[in-house]
């Protein structure tokens, strides 16, 4: 990467007419997509791989990314999903020594652009201000009014159907073969980390497209199912909330994380709406209403379950978590059915461990059943 005084000079343009300009990291390009903001102080490079960024723009709270280099292993999928990376201070130096590479040869490798040098908490409170929106970042178009015409044409989160994008295109096994218990997935955009902390519990998980149907599911005949997490609106996914529902009336165990939790809701006709800015960190506090008991969550989610729906079906569904931030539903489950989903993520890749026992009771509801 060149000297900060050698840069390329980059632009930051919101859908708003905000801009930012800065200096260009990383692949150069133009990129687009939904800025977000993500408030965790470390794990950036599990935050870079994880689906559920897919179509967006990241803006990193935390000063310095990169200082502790890229790990080839410690990864959510197989490639970068963020469009583009924003951030204060990009650094190509790291000091731990077991580290593979450079962020900036990562971002090269993955041909992904980063702006630098920008006021991020500026860009943060603006967010927190005006709402997610579009943004389009360029170090090589520099005039706001073409960069505009690039901006009009990028479609609204608000709609746009992810999964297909990102899920895998042909059923896969993990785990040992003579594993005890059988997990059907549904990849929406699943994590590493999940598929791990399923394995460690004696699993083997076969892992299906999102736009798997109930026959091809339950031909492995698992002990339950996994509704994973995932980009985009849960409510333009209509070709799941079928199979989901078939599932729940089975009587088959079910966990859902994430958007997994959102189309556990559409499926039992409870709606879901786009946030203002969404949940995207580490240091969540989730009141668990069943126990009592809170715990310090990872999130990453633009879209949530509506409250006042869950008020209307009550007698079909019930609230077990929620966030003590702003009030929204963080865990549900179905009445009479063993089916649950939390809308954050347990397996904490980047985050703390205080939510994994949600994996030990999707073990222990698979072994009530069968």
């Amino acid at each position: 990467m060149p000297s900060d005084s050698a840069a390329q000079k980059a632009i930051l343009l919101l859908e708003d007419g905000t801009y930012f300009e800065g200096k260009a990291a990383g692949y150069p390009g133009t990129a687009t997509g939904e800025i977000c903001f993500n408030t965790g102080m470390t794990g950036y490079q599990e935050i870079f791989t994880d689906p559920s960024y897919a179509g967006q723009i990241l803006v990193t709270t935390h000063v310095h990314i990169g200082n502790y280099g890229i790990k080839d292993i410690e990864v959510e999928s197989g490639h970068i999903q963020i469009n583009a990376l924003v951030c204060k201070t990009f650094m190509d130096e790291y000091s731990r020594a077991m580290a593979d590479k450079s962020i900036q040869a990562y971002f090269e490798e993955q041909q992904k652009l980063c702006i630098y040098g920008v006021d991020t908490r500026a860009i943060v409170r603006h967010i927190r201000s005006k709402g997610a929106m579009n943004a389009i970042i360029s170090s090589e178009v520099t005039d706001l009014n073409e960069l505009r015409k690039l901006l009009d044409a990028v479609p609204s989160m608000e709609g746009l159907e992810l999964s297909s994008s990102v899920t895998t295109e042909q059923p896969y096994v993990v785990g040992k073969s003579d594993a005890p218990v059988r997990v059907s997935a549904i990849d929406y955009g699943i994590k590493t980390n999940i598929l791990r902390c399923l394995t460690e519990r004696g699993c083997i998980v076969k892992v299906f497209p999102a736009t798997a149907t109930y026959e091809e599911i339950m031909a492995f005949q698992p002990h339950g199912v996994f509704l994973s997490n995932g980009p985009g609106d849960p409510a333009a996914m209509g070709y799941t909330h079928g199979v989901i529902k078939k599932v729940v009336d089975s009587g088959m165990p079910l966990f859902g994380i994430c958007l997994g939790h959102q189309l556990l809701a559409l499926s039992q006709g409870i709606s879901t709406y786009k946030m203002h800015h969404g949940h995207r960190g580490i240091n969540h506090p989730v009141l668990n209403v069943l126990t009592g008991r809170s715990e310090i969550t990872s999130q990453n989610h633009g879209f949530g379950v509506s409250p006042e729906a869950m008020t209307k079906q009550k007698d079909i569904i019930e609230v077990t978590h929620v966030n003590l931030n702003d009030q929204t539903v963080e865990g549900l489950r179905v009445i009479g059915k063993p089916a649950f989903s939390v809308q954050y993520h347990p397996e904490s890749s980047p985050g703390p461990h205080d939510s994994r026992y949600l994996f030990d009771e999707f073990i222990q509801s698979m072994s009530s059943t069968n």
